[in-house]
């Protein structure tokens, strides 16, 4: 009698690996590899100690006896929160109730400060005609004359044409018209309860309205008058690497007849420096046959990019663009270790879509560079933010929103910038070409593009370089000249735009990948 031996059978059911476990299977091999962790790990610690040692370098030097830091040193903010400037000379009287004032300005003169005129503004040789395009001239409704408090202005400008400015940060552009004796312009400011409404006119009787604004709670009574400033002269120049930028102290002087203040409690009219808003010991004012001529410097505005992003919350991440390339450098090897060992065949062999593979490298990967870049990004933004206030740098506090979009923004950035060189590792197969392509996709067009004002700035629009704009907290305002560029914290695309373009080339390698990894073989 012989027995029949029955073979064995699982009763588990016969499936395809999932995703997770495939998932599951690159995150053993990423955590397993000891010189991969260490790599994340560098990449980490280089954001914080950048970061640390610029703060450390970054003392003020000015504290008051009870250890705060000087007023010198933090920026005026104005009533939507921005740091601004307000300096200007103002020849005003007192606005009660409803009312207007109406000028006309004849002629607006600039001057600026020689180079090799040793710092005296009273000695008229040290002067000399140029051209400041942002040079104003023309009439404020302001609620006072505290630096800072809420305006509204209509003005002539030495380059802008008529423009319609109010609490610092808008602007509205009137006539390209340039004042000048040949062609004079009149400007009128209405106001009618908390509204202020501008007007310009070629002959005072025609009128076009340029703009309204609201001044938020103002008392019945204002500051209404007449206002001259002028910025600071700028030149810049590329040099080899980077920009250099030079100029000095500029003034502006505009005569205004024809001024008319209706008011129901009129007064007489004074001048004064707001922010000291006048150069030289001379009077800025004069007033003869009811011809207004005044002399003013400084400016009206926001703040621009020439300060950089030293006193930005981005500033403290200026540890993330070295960081990056550590993160590179893991997703390359990632897939090219694979070809370099031969057990690319082997993964394959276990996980025969391929595509698939990719993918996952691409989830864990990008998913273990986002959490590491966001909880490094956020302790090194809190840590290295109080040294700098701890060394006298005044830190200009954006939104709470603002903060976690740059947090977030980072995080992404790192860990897409991973992916992408994962895709182009499969592409080229080889770690060396591979970390080089994407250091030259993301580094080189930043450095190019520092190094010229204008000339290669495209290349922050077009290139995955684009994607460091989801750190910025500079915004460009067109009624302040400035060098934005990225070393001053500015890029010409918003956070959105620029982090698109980084997933628009991310997404076209992925595909390419994908597209070779299936049709060569392993």
């Amino acid at each position: 009698m012989s027995a029949t031996m029955t073979p064995y059978r699982s009763e588990l059911p016969v499936t395809r690996d999932s995703f997770a476990q495939l998932a599951l299977a690159e995150f053993t091999k990423l955590r397993t590899v000891r010189g991969w962790i260490a790599g994340l790990i560098i990449g980490a610690l280089l954001i914080f100690g950048i970061g640390f040692l610029s703060a450390a370098g970054s003392h003020q030097g000015c504290r008051t006896p009870d250890g705060r830091i000087c007023a010198s040193q933090i920026p005026l903010i104005g009533p939507n929160g921005q740091a601004v400037t307000d300096s200007f000379y103002f020849v005003h009287q007192q606005l009660t109730g409803d009312g207007s004032i109406t000028t006309r300005v004849t002629s607006v003169g600039e001057q600026v400060m020689r180079a090799d005129a040793g710092g005296n503004p009273d000695d008229p040789s040290s002067w000399q005609s140029g051209v400041v395009p942002w040079a104003k001239a023309g009439l404020m409704v302001k609620l006072n004359t505290t630096q800072g408090s809420p305006y509204v202005a209509i003005m002539a400008t030495a380059s802008h044409g008529v423009r319609m400015q109010y609490n610092f940060t808008h602007d509205v552009a009137g006539s390209a018209t340039v004042v000048t004796k040949a062609t004079p312009r009149w400007l009128r400011l209405t106001r009618s309860g908390n509204s202020v409404t501008g007007y310009e006119s070629a002959d005072g009787t025609a009128w076009v309205k340029v703009g309204a604004a609201t001044l938020a709670g103002p008392p019945s009574s204002v500051q209404a008058g007449m206002f001259v400033a002028s910025p600071d002269h700028t030149v810049t120049t590329n040099i080899v690497v980077g920009t250099s930028t030079e100029g000095g102290p500029a003034k502006a002087t505009a005569t205004f007849d024809d001024v008319n203040l209706q008011s129901q409690s009129p007064g007489t009219w004074q001048g004064t420096r707001i922010g000291g808003g006048g150069i030289g010991a001379l009077p800025p004012f004069t007033q003869s046959g009811g011809i207004f001529t005044i002399t003013g410097s400084g400016d009206v505005g926001p703040i621009g990019s020439d300060g950089g992003d030293d006193n930005t919350i981005s500033g403290s991440l200026i540890g993330v663009f070295v960081g990056l390339m550590a993160m590179v450098v893991i997703g390359a090897l990632f897939i090219t270790a694979e070809y370099r060992r031969g057990l690319i065949r082997t993964t394959l062999t276990a996980s025969p879509r391929r595509g698939r593979v990719l993918a996952a490298k691409a989830v864990v990967l990008g998913g273990v560079v986002f959490v590491l870049g966001f909880a490094v990004s956020a302790f090194t933004m809190w840590f290295v933010d109080r040294q700098r206030r701890n060394n006298g740098t005044y830190i200009v506090r954006a939104s709470s929103l603002t903060e976690i979009r740059v947090l977030v923004g980072t995080a992404a950035l790192l860990a897409v910038s991973s992916i992408l060189a994962i895709a182009v590792g499969t592409i080229v197969r080889r770690s060396a070409t591979a970390v080089a392509a994407v250091i030259a996709l993301m580094i080189l067009p930043y450095i190019l593009a520092v190094s010229s004002v204008g000339a290669m700035q495209w290349l922050l629009r077009v290139t995955p370089t684009a994607g460091f704009a989801v750190q910025q907290t500079l915004h460009r305002y067109p009624q302040v000249d400035g060098t934005y560029i990225a070393s001053a914290g500015y890029y010409p695309l918003s956070a959105s735009q620029g982090f698109g373009v980084l997933l628009g080339w991310t997404a076209v390698a992925l595909g390419l990948a994908t597209f070779l990894l299936r049709r060569r073989d392993a």
